[in-house]
């Protein structure tokens, strides 16, 4: 019961954040844009509201992202098996992940200068693509060493001793 409300009091605080945040960042682009006239120039390297909101909230998602794989991989190491997971789930997100970290890359500017600066703006969506790519591996390595063979000793089939149905009566 403890993990439970632990759980359900995370949700309920990033659903408030979330909802904060799709409050806050419009009302900050419509100053901005408002604004615009009468700001003076700021320097490229300095950083305003928004563009720090979204470093913000690209950090909060390559940590939620890199996050999501852990619980599947625990799972997954306690049981001794990926029953029950959809590898091509993890196949697809692989080949997503790995295009748009890519993607990030290949449109890394050509002079050096600019580089450094792109790939800071770029750092919380490259660890998020390319840090769940590696996890996703893991995800792989379970898979190959816990795959079940097909043809089980002499017939045997296994029996399940679990019920499906608790606390039911008979209709």
């Amino acid at each position: 019961i403890l993990g439970s409300q632990s759980l359900k009091n995370v949700c309920i605080t990033w659903m408030m954040v979330c909802i904060a945040l799709c409050v806050i960042l419009p009302c900050q682009l419509l100053l901005r844009n408002q604004d615009r006239s009468t700001v003076i120039e700021r320097s490229n390297d300095s950083l305003d509201m928004i563009e720090m909101s979204g470093f913000i909230c690209g950090y909060i998602s390559c940590v939620f992202y890199l996050g999501s794989r852990f619980p599947q991989l625990y799972k997954n190491f306690r049981r001794r098996s990926t029953e029950g997971t959809s590898y091509l789930l993890f196949a697809l997100a692989m080949m997503g992940n790995c295009t748009y970290g890519l993607s990030l890359v290949l449109k890394m500017p050509a002079t050096e200068s600019f580089r450094a600066l792109y790939f800071l703006h770029h750092l919380p969506w490259l660890i998020g693509s390319f840090g769940v790519l590696f996890l996703d591996i893991f995800v792989t390595l379970q898979f190959v060493l816990y795959r079940q063979h097909k043809e089980g000793p002499a017939g045997l089939v296994a029996l399940e001793v679990e019920p499906l149905l608790v606390n039911e009566e008979a209709a």
